[in-house]
């Protein structure tokens, strides 16, 4: 919405609530919860343009049992976040890398 208008302004508004309204939800998670937080795609309010700037989505990873300030690299595939959630409720999905056992306190 705000990154492909070029509103640094509200960019910035949008991700100040964003973070509001994660850590409320943090806050409701109970022990065995996993929340991943993604996106479709990257793009910079301040950029010339209103086409997408970035080729990679950002992934969160948050619950009471996992491991804090995990670098995950760059996935090859958003199949990894499918994989990672469908091994959590012990699914397994034809496609991605489950990055669920990194994340995982140990």
């Amino acid at each position: 919405l705000y990154g492909h208008r070029n509103d640094v302004e509200g960019y910035a508004r949008a991700l100040e609530e964003a973070d509001e309204g994660l850590g409320q939800i943090m806050e409701l998670l109970e022990e065995g919860d996993l929340l991943l937080v993604t996106a479709d795609h990257g793009c910079d309010p301040g950029f010339p343009g209103t086409d997408h700037t970035r080729e990679y989505a950002p992934v969160l990873a948050f619950g009471r049992r996992a491991r804090r300030g995990i670098n995950l690299g760059t996935r090859n595939t958003l199949a990894d976040i499918a994989q990672t959630m469908a091994e959590n409720f012990g699914f397994q999905m034809p496609m991605g890398k489950s990055f669920l056992k990194e994340i995982s306190a140990k």
